[in-house]
């Protein structure tokens, strides 16, 4: 709460700019009420790209899950990361799992693009944008290597020396070549 000092300093900082505090409050009058997120979300899927709503959609439905009667002005950054850390903890488990992260950074991202266009419609100023004071989380490493060359010189060896591709075989389809390359490797024949 700020003290008497503050709100003094304040009060010249705005009569020194012309500014009265009713002046102050007729402004806030005339923004509309924002909306919920019931009724925004509908809104930014439509105005949105169809890549942005594949990407974003179920992240939005959680949101309309989690908050959808709240107006879009009322969550915090805290109450957002709060939101992050849930869907963090409750994704579907996968092999390639990481833990959520993932998860939740497209949540924040669907967030900012959500709040990005409730600037873009006046209904909310962008310093009163909570998502962008949200950090997204650190990506981890990679887990993807690529194959050491002794492993790939082994895979040609014995694709070379086991392999009767015949011109047929490469007119035909690339299952008969499975059937030769059990380990899923396409001859450049086939291709």
């Amino acid at each position: 709460m700020a003290g008497k000092a503050e709100l003094d300093a304040a009060r010249l900082l705005l009569s020194r700019m012309g500014i009265s505090p009713a002046d102050l409050m007729e402004a806030m009058a005339d923004r509309p009420p924002a909306p919920t997120f019931a009724e925004y979300v509908p809104v930014v899927a439509a105005a949105v790209s169809a890549g942005n709503r594949r990407a974003y959609g179920s992240y939005w439905k959680r949101v309309v899950e989690q908050w959808g009667q709240r107006r879009i002005d009322e969550p915090t950054p805290s109450e957002i990361e709060r939101l992050a850390e849930y869907v963090k903890t409750h994704v579907v488990a996968r092999r390639n799992a990481r833990g959520g992260r993932s998860a939740a950074e497209h949540l924040i991202a669907s967030l900012r693009c959500l709040y990005r266009r409730a600037v873009a419609d006046g209904l909310l100023s962008e310093a009163d944008n909570p998502a962008l004071k949200v950090a997204k989380p650190r990506r981890l490493p990679s887990t993807r290597r690529a194959l050491a060359d002794a492993r790939l010189a082994e895979i040609n060896e014995v694709a070379a020396s086991t392999a009767r591709i015949t011109p047929a075989c490469a007119r035909s389809s690339v299952s008969v070549c499975s059937s030769i390359f059990p380990c899923g490797i396409t001859p450049a024949c086939a291709t």
